[in-house]
């Protein structure tokens, strides 16, 4: 019983130590440039394929859905356009 109380202590002061050098060693993702579209810039949300596709014109390349509900995009020049099914969710603008 005595190896026991002297061993978790220990042992905790490891798992402790191991946690904080991860903290330590984390990196930051550098977000600058990157967002949503606004308005102007690029379609909006709840915009259809097609009336996407009429206003901005055919994109670079369609990228095939995936998952469920079927989650598509669309690349262009300056944007990336996320549909769920038929309708846009999200714009993001690329740098």
């Amino acid at each position: 019983m005595a190896i026991q109380r002297t061993f978790l202590p220990k042992l905790l002061l490891l798992v402790v130590a191991a946690t904080a050098g991860a903290a330590a060693t984390a990196q930051n993702l550098d977000m600058r440039g990157t967002g949503a579209a606004s308005a102007s810039s690029g379609p909006a949300s709840g915009m259809t394929q097609a009336s996407v596709e009429a206003k901005y014109g055919a994109p670079v390349s369609k990228i095939a859905p995936v998952g469920d509900p079927p989650i598509s995009r669309w690349v262009y020049a300056d944007f990336i356009v996320y549909f769920e099914h038929d309708r846009v969710i999200h714009t993001v603008l690329k740098r």
